[in-house]
């Protein structure tokens, strides 16, 4: 049985705090400058020097035919050239379109932000970002969106209309998101997505991670290395400012699942560990990732972040 759809409402929501489903609307006409396709490189603050490729469209073997001049010698077929005596290349053909598949994290630790956003306004943009330029490029896009409780697949289409019942599922999960309703953060979902995706991308798929990694684990690590042995796998790494330095502020009080703790920020000793924690998960996730030749984009809730996208995905690096 269809899920009904439900009516998106952008009243009351402030802006920067929530998403609206116009401004999302509104991201297909800075859906430019910018390419999924191959020879791009990934520029990423996670990746170090390394530059990272996307594979891009994949080739289907079309026929054998006799070798003509002009021919590129690695496609040769020897065994048919020995036994015909003849020489003959297989010939392919590029596929036609490619899937996109997008993982958008609308958890309750993606809202929080100190700056322009929240972490969870952040990867709607970059959602919404994505998914027309992959229309425009003439591919299919589908997605899964999770948030603590719930993960809603989206079909990959080639149509405005898929886009939009993407950008709505979002849209709906992120005006839920709400530090008053109770919903307790659920680190597991994380990998639900995952395995979702695990099943849905067979083989040469894009897909691409938006998510602040929360809740990554060993079985994380195993699936992605699983998916990215058949796919292309970008990761867009959302993160606020105030993650990575605890300004000195004094006395502070942080909340979490009803749980309160107070800090003294003004303590120099606290910040170098507040800091050195965050380095640490980084690297970690650093060196799982380039292992594996995953792109990273960091996307910062202080900056724009079709500009974000363009810095990085856009252009050519220069030697």
């Amino acid at each position: 049985m269809a899920r009904p759809q439900r009516k998106a409402r952008d009243d009351g929501k402030v802006p920067g705090a929530y998403t609206r489903l116009q401004d999302l609307v509104n991201m297909r006409h800075r859906a430019r400058g910018f390419s999924f396709l191959p020879r791009q490189p990934v520029h990423s603050l996670l990746a170090g020097r390394h530059t990272s490729r996307l594979r891009g469209r994949g080739l289907n073997f079309e026929e054998i035919r006799r070798y003509q001049p002009g021919d590129d010698i690695r496609q040769i077929d020897w065994k048919v050239t020995a036994r015909t005596r003849r020489t003959h290349s297989r010939v392919f053909t590029e596929e036609r379109e490619r899937v996109t598949l997008l993982l958008v994290d609308q958890r309750i630790g993606m809202f929080f932000g100190s700056r322009k956003r929240m972490k969870s306004v952040t990867a709607a943009e970059a959602a919404a970002l994505a998914a027309w330029r992959v229309l425009e490029q003439q591919d299919r896009v589908g997605a899964l969106i999770f948030n603590d409780s719930e993960l809603i697949e989206v079909r990959p289409q080639r149509s405005s209309s898929a886009v939009m019942r993407i950008l709505q599922h979002i849209v709906e999960q992120n005006h839920a998101l709400d530090l008053q309703s109770g919903i307790r953060g659920n680190p597991g979902m994380f990998n639900e997505a995952l395995r979702r995706c695990d099943r849905l991308a067979k083989h040469d798929a894009l897909v691409c991670i938006i998510s602040d990694g929360a809740g990554q684990d060993e079985e994380s690590r195993h699936l992605l290395t699983r998916i990215a042995h058949r796919n292309d796998v970008l990761f867009g790494f959302v993160h606020d400012p105030l993650e990575a330095d605890l300004p000195a502020a004094g006395p502070l009080v942080f909340e979490d699942a009803g749980a309160q703790l107070e800090v003294d920020t003004s303590q120099s000793r606290l910040r170098d560990r507040y800091r050195e924690d965050f380095e640490a998960t980084r690297a970690s996730g650093r060196h799982f990732l380039l292992h594996r030749e995953t792109p990273v984009i960091p996307l910062s809730t202080a900056e724009d972040v079709a500009e974000q996208i363009r810095r990085r995905l856009g252009g050519v690096r220069r030697r």
